[in-house]
């Protein structure tokens, strides 16, 4: 998945939504037959090549899933992403290898999630390794950075930037690989996103510092009503509240309408949820 071109205000906005494991087998193959009927009811997201679409959707399902919604999406502009991979191919029992997610069909695989890194001790080592095989694979790591605590936006940008000069060894060249995902980790499955005058701050520090070309998201507890107050975003991560699949379409709407108007709305200090 080419990033080039990306940039607020004129550059595709992303939308793309994890499952993570709150949809079983049947019901993810459900999902994603809804995700598909509603981006197919979305002329303005563009053609069947995502690359020339104004709105880059994406899905990330569970592993056992990406070969069926490979079919399920196949003609669509959706993008099939992974929750995981390894950092090569070999023994590495129970792990699922770069190589084979692009045979499958996957264009983007989420690295350095929060829960990776607490649940199952990835540090910036390990986090780094994956980032070099996903791009080796010419697949596009979708990098989630985050600081653990409410900070403010300076100390913020600080950890994130850290993070990513960690995942990328500190080879700029890696950058436009990348699409960022910022997660700050106290937002994940919360009431309410950070907010967006934080959001904004710290979005438009990190594009400062690491210089444009990479794409930058925002993810946690994001939901309808969010994406038209970050004016710095390029585009939204989405949770649980996507599972709904109307959520999904009322956020597709928000980022239609927003590239047709040539950019995003101007920040607001106001919060939203779903």
């Amino acid at each position: 998945m080419s990033t080039s071109g990306s940039s607020t205000g004129n550059g595709p906005l992303y939308i793309g939504v994890s499952t993570k494991m709150y949809l079983g087998y049947q019901e993810s193959l459900r999902w994603l037959s809804e995700v598909r009927s509603i981006v197919d009811d979305r002329p303005g997201l563009g053609t069947d090549s995502a690359a020339e679409s104004p709105v880059r959707v994406f899905v990330i399902p569970s592993f056992p899933v990406l070969e069926p919604a490979a079919r399920i999406l196949a003609g669509s502009p959706v993008l099939l992403g992974a929750q995981n991979c390894a950092w090569g191919d070999g023994p590495l029992t129970g792990e699922v290898s770069p190589g084979m997610l692009a045979e499958l069909g996957v264009s983007l695989v989420e690295i350095g999630h929060a829960e990776r890194r607490r649940l199952f001790a990835e540090d910036d080592a390990v986090v780094a390794r994956k980032v070099r095989a996903v791009v080796g694979h010419s697949l596009t790591p979708l990098l989630c950075i985050g600081e653990p605590d409410r900070l403010d936006a300076g100390a913020a940008v600080d950890f994130c930037v850290r993070q990513v000069r960690a995942a990328t060894g500190g080879d700029t060249d890696l950058l436009p690989r990348l699409v960022l995902a910022y997660e700050p980790v106290w937002a994940i499955g919360a009431d309410e996103p950070a907010a967006p005058h934080h959001v904004n701050a710290v979005l438009g520090l990190i594009r400062e510092a690491l210089g444009p070309g990479c794409p930058v998201m925002y993810g946690g507890s994001a939901g309808p009503g969010l994406l038209p107050q970050l004016g710095a975003a390029d585009g939204l991560f989405l949770g649980r509240f996507a599972h709904d699949p109307a959520n999904l379409g009322r956020v597709l709407d928000e980022a239609v309408l927003l590239r047709q108007a040539g950019a995003v709305a101007p920040a607001s200090n106001s919060s939203s949820r779903s």
